[in-house]
């Protein structure tokens, strides 16, 4: 097995596991390892169908816990966010899209964690709309959707659990959505990945949500709110840094 092999399914493995008992986790610890790896287009393609098929089976162990309402408020719209980045991958140095969105999550998170109690509820169909929009962006550009719905989530007072299982689906969605508008418009090519990598993050996948269901129901709620919180802010962290990196390298 190749380094690059390795490398993804440590990273998948651990971000399986993470999604699995926060709501998140594949895209943010994942990205940007398997971007170092392969590369920056290919390897969030490689990202955005590992995360779709992740997502789809965590939907499965999580489905009496979604709301499905905030998932059909919130998941159309991630198309409106999926195209431009799309097009944009190809036209624009994504660099300077990455530090924008960076500093733009951090911003919203830092509002929605610090500034909680100042913050309205933020409920109706134009914020979960923009969030929706703003996930497709990012999951597009970057393979992390998750920062996005976490802003809102935390703005409209979602229960842990509720907020934890309805990701699942939209993630399900955002990364078919990232991934078809890739291929439609030509960004990237998913017969340039070797056969060797999408083995190892099947199987680190598979494995990680098999971890993930036993660990889960001995984290308490409050703890994986913070492991989700965390993993928000790492992905602005995260956006911020690659894109800086990208800028000066």
């Amino acid at each position: 097995m190749t380094a690059a092999a390795v490398g993804l399914f440590i990273a998948v493995l651990l971000g399986s596991t993470l999604q699995r008992v926060s709501g998140m986790g594949l895209g943010l610890i994942a990205a940007p390892v398997v971007s170092l790896l392969i590369g920056p287009v290919e390897g969030i393609l490689v990202i955005n169908v590992l995360a779709t098929v992740n997502a789809a089976l965590t939907t499965l162990t999580v489905r009496e816990f979604i709301s499905w309402r905030n998932f059909g408020a919130i998941a159309p719209f991630m198309v409106l966010g999926a195209l431009p980045a799309a097009l944009l991958v190809g036209a624009t140095s994504p660099n300077v899209l990455l530090i924008a969105v960076g500093v733009l999550l951090l911003l919203a998170l830092s509002v929605v964690t610090l500034g909680k109690r100042y913050v309205p509820v933020l409920e109706g169909p134009v914020p979960a709309a923009i969030s929706g929009a703003l996930g497709g962006f990012m999951n597009t550009l970057a393979g992390i959707a998750g920062p996005a719905i976490t802003v809102y989530a935390q703005a409209a007072r979602w229960e842990q659990r509720t907020y934890a299982a309805t990701l699942q689906p939209i993630f399900m969605v955002s990364g078919a959505v990232s991934f078809a508008m890739k291929e439609l418009t030509g960004a990237a090519n998913v017969s340039a990945v070797g056969n060797e990598l999408w083995i190892a993050g099947g199987f680190a996948m598979v494995l990680g949500i098999f971890l993930g269901i036993r660990i889960t129901p001995h984290v308490p709620s409050n703890q994986a709110r913070a492991l989700a919180l965390g993993l928000a802010i790492l992905g602005g962290v995260t956006a911020l840094v690659r894109g800086i990196i990208g800028l000066v390298g």
